[in-house]
């Protein structure tokens, strides 16, 4: 098992920065692609998902088919090395945009320098059991966000 700073980068109580294991590297990994607004990165502009910029738009079939695309896309070409992606839900519930991705991390997968140094960045998620159908060996990472102004 190998240790990995932890993300966001903080301290930990002995006063060293916060390490975290190969699971939770990985999920780290995942938010960071989830959160990251493309054009956010100089070097790399094409880096991210833009979900976070779709949460005040008007919820209909065709954004949730877009958000969808989006999320499967760039987790594909960003860690297709690290995960398999197992699903990605999106929908809207009383106000409440609901993104869930079902992933399996692969075994002894070494994550890429490119990769490691072009994610920074993030913000909040939950972990949750996970819609149905996403598969119940998958680790799943939740984003919910309010819609509307």
């Amino acid at each position: 098992m190998n240790l990995h700073l932890d993300y966001p980068y903080s301290i930990d109580r002995l006063g060293r920065s916060a390490r975290t294991t190969d699971e939770d590297h990985v999920r780290d990994l995942v938010e960071q692609v989830l959160f990251t607004v493309p054009g956010e990165r100089l070097n790399r502009p094409d880096f991210g998902t833009g979900v976070m910029q779709l949460v005040f738009a008007s919820p209909n079939d065709e954004l949730m088919g877009a958000i969808g695309y989006s999320v499967q896309a760039a987790l594909q070409q960003w860690l297709a090395d690290v995960v398999t992606l197992d699903g990605v839900d999106v929908s809207v519930e009383e106000g409440l945009l609901r993104v869930a991705v079902a992933y399996t991390p692969l075994p002894h997968a070494a994550v890429p320098a490119a990769v490691t140094g072009a994610l920074a960045g993030g913000a909040e998620a939950g972990a949750g059991a996970g819609p149905q159908g996403l598969g119940s060996a998958s680790r799943v990472v939740v984003v919910e966000r309010r819609t509307g102004p």
